[in-house]
């Protein structure tokens, strides 16, 4: 409709492109107000006229219009054109839209591939509410670049590399034991990392103890490989675990320690490029003409840093997987880093750094407090989840103690308040972690948005026939309750061009919750199983059946499962 109109407006008018008016075009606040706006302020410099005579001489012209575009009636008010549209025909376009595959959504990613660098937890510490966050964004925007028709490569750059093995492999013969790492696993890990931390202050020796280790890992060292490989592996059983739990999986599981062969290979491509310099012992690519410190590619001792193996991994992805956009789930704090290796890639001569993109979200706290492993001030991902499905449970005993698969219905409750508490908030937004708000079930939650398709379903199970499209009044739907329920449920594909566009899932969670709360709103004004007229009520049927799906599909695409009874 926005496209339609524009271009007879441009026709019409003149002096402005039909592009510049689809943008202003908008969707009034109340529906009195008409079912989309044009606001006239803008042409005034270019028609030489107040806001309201120009709204009325829009008016007049498109009159003649009406019919093509679907307009029952033209209001000019206040310098704002308003145009309300004929409802049945608008009923018909927006029905026979969502009847077409996937819903309507056009697949403009096919025969294109997006690489998503998401949750990437360190091996040998916790998963934590902070890798939460990064995960469950990374899946959304995985499951909303598949859904356009993208080729998705889900990457999980694991940190299994790095300075903090040295010391954990200190810390592991100072004060643990093989038996006490069999018998408790990542905890125990974490506990001795947590406790090098602390001990480091006193005795600063300790450091020169851990980079040596790391230093025979990057030499190859048989004994500090193999304890390595021992960490990584009691640390992958635990995250394992975790992502079963959110029903997540990935494509690659290459991480750090992947890419440290090939930081030799790169330091001679960046030395011929002219780009690598010595400073102070180190080999870096200068930066500051860009008003950034130098980006680190060898350390003193030639060891290989972050932001080496980052390049070296840019490199691998754009010739494993010829990615048309290469995205990275991290915290805001990553900014800087991520903007040197982009940069890198850019003075490297590769003109694809454009679609090298940072997707970054705000940092979690704990009571104002950030979040860190080295102090043991955390909270781990699994607790959440576990506490979430045991409050999803009490609530069920409670409200419906005689529900059949009470297990399996409080996981996908607990789970999804979880998971949707975090997406809809905007990513870049800082969250203080609170018990309460995460596993709150009421209001703005999952919980809602699943309870809401729950009793879609039971609608339609009471009804207990098949309603096809063929049989649809449209004429039937037209009445203001109904009409806002078809005007929701017609935003599906903009909210999830706008997501991927954003690389913002809370715009898909907010689009759920206006979805809902139009169709509870429906469900209170409008009879439906006991509506007399036989084709009024088919029609609302059809339409329950259509706003049940896109609940579902939507929830999909946040990584949320939706159970058929609550």
């Amino acid at each position: 409709m926005k496209e339609n109109v524009s271009k007879v407006i441009s026709e019409v008018v003149g002096g402005m492109e039909r592009e510049q008016i689809k943008e202003l075009l908008e969707t009034p606040p109340d529906s009195s107000m008409g079912d989309m706006a044009l606001p006239c302020f803008a042409f005034a410099k270019v028609m030489h006229k107040n806001p309201a005579s120009i709204a009325l001489e829009i008016k007049e012209k498109l009159e003649d219009y009406k019919d093509d575009l679907c307009i029952d009636r033209i209001d000019a008010v206040g310098g704002y054109c308003n145009l309300f549209f004929d409802r049945a025909e608008y009923v018909k376009k927006v029905l026979t839209s969502l009847q077409q595959d996937n819903h309507g959504v056009m697949k403009t990613g096919e025969g294109k591939t997006v690489c998503i660098d998401y949750s990437s937890p360190n091996i040998a510490k916790n998963f934590h509410v902070g890798h939460l966050r990064t995960t469950v964004i990374g899946n959304s925007l995985y499951k909303i670049y598949d859904k356009l028709g993208y080729k998705v490569v889900r990457i999980n750059h694991l940190g299994d590399w790095g300075t903090q093995f040295g010391k954990l492999i200190v810390a592991y013969k100072k004060w643990s034991s093989k038996e006490a790492v069999e018998e408790k696993g990542i905890q125990e890990l974490l506990d001795i990392y947590v406790k090098f931390n602390s001990e480091k202050e006193a005795y600063p020796e300790l450091m020169d103890e851990a980079r040596g280790w790391f230093a025979k890992m990057e030499a190859g060292d048989k004994e500090a490989l193999s304890i390595w490989k021992w960490f990584k592996k009691i640390s992958m059983i635990e995250f394992e675990r975790v992502y079963k739990m959110l029903g997540i999986d990935f494509d690659s599981y290459t991480g750090e320690s992947f890419y440290r062969e090939k930081v030799p290979a790169l330091s001679k491509l960046l030395t011929e490029k002219g780009l690598l310099v010595e400073s102070q012992g180190a080999n870096v690519i200068d930066l500051s003409e860009y008003d950034m410190p130098p980006c680190m590619i060898t350390k003193k001792d030639g060891s290989s840093i972050y932001h080496s193996r980052d390049i070296a991994a840019v490199l691998y992805r754009k010739e494993k997987y010829d990615f048309d956009k290469c995205l990275y789930v991290t915290g805001l704090e990553q900014s800087l880093h991520f903007k040197q290796v982009f940069k890198a890639i850019e003075l490297m001569g590769y003109d694809y750094y454009k679609n090298l993109i940072h997707v970054p979200y705000g940092l979690v706290s704990l009571e104002g407090e950030k979040l860190s492993t080295r102090t043991g001030n955390i909270i781990y991902a699994e607790d959440i989840l576990n506490e979430a499905i045991n409050r999803a449970k009490e609530l069920i005993n409670e409200k419906n103690p005689t529900l059949e698969d009470k297990d399996n219905v409080s996981k996908k409750v607990g789970i999804g308040a979880v998971i949707f508490h975090d997406l809809f908030n905007q990513r870049i937004k800082n969250i203080d972690f609170s018990w309460d708000d995460v596993l709150s079930f009421e209001g703005t939650t999952g919980p809602y948005v699943q309870y809401t398709y729950a009793r879609a379903g039971s609608i339609l199970r009471k009804y207990g026939k098949k309603i096809t499209d063929s049989n649809i009044e449209y004429k039937a739907l037209t009445d203001d309750s109904t009409y806002e329920l078809i005007k929701a449920i017609s935003g599906y594909e903009k909210a999830i061009e706008a997501a991927a566009t954003r690389y913002e899932p809370s715009v898909m969670a907010r689009f759920l919750i206006s979805l809902c709360t139009t169709f509870n709103k429906f469900y209170q004004e409008c009879k439906i199983l006991k509506e007399e007229n036989e084709n009024v009520k088919t029609a609302r049927l059809y339409l329950v059946g259509l706003a049940k799906d896109i609940i579902v599909e939507g929830c999909d695409l946040l990584g949320i499962q939706c159970p058929e009874e609550m």
